[in-house]
């Protein structure tokens, strides 16, 4: 029923097909009520979507840590500043990983990523030790 009411207004404010139809999907209801009693027996559910594949480290950091790892910003320990990173460092991958998981001072929990996996924010770790020349 949305659809229906939101495709004329779609149509007209110039967005194209592709912008249309992610709105629409964006907008779209997650299930349906089914008040019959064979055909819901019949239902199988969806496949489960396939899994994003992990995004590089690089990628993270730049999506996601440069804003304050690459400007020093709330007293982040800037990529490149050895000085600043050898104590952090020697906590070692998986204590950093720890401190990014659960927020440090001026850093959230999992930073600016909140949907990024663990995997992902120890690759991103491991980009910026590498870059600072500590591993």
């Amino acid at each position: 029923m949305l659809g229906l009411v939101s495709q004329p207004v779609l149509a007209e404010d110039g967005l194209d097909a592709r912008q249309a139809a992610k709105i629409l999907e964006n907008i779209r209801p997650v299930g349906q009520v089914n008040v019959g009693g064979a055909s819901a027996q019949a239902q199988t559910a969806a496949p489960a979507p396939a899994a994003a594949s992990a995004r590089s480290g690089a990628d993270v950091y730049n999506g996601a840590c440069m804003a304050c790892h690459g400007t020093g910003a709330a007293g982040a320990p800037k990529v490149g500043d050895k000085a600043a990173w050898g104590p952090r460092a020697e906590m070692g991958v998986d204590g950093l990983l720890k401190s990014a998981v659960s927020g440090l001072n001026a850093m959230p929990p999992r930073g600016t990523c909140g949907d990024c996996s663990d995997d992902e924010l120890k690759a991103a770790i491991e980009h910026m030790l590498k870059e600072t020349g500590l591993l």
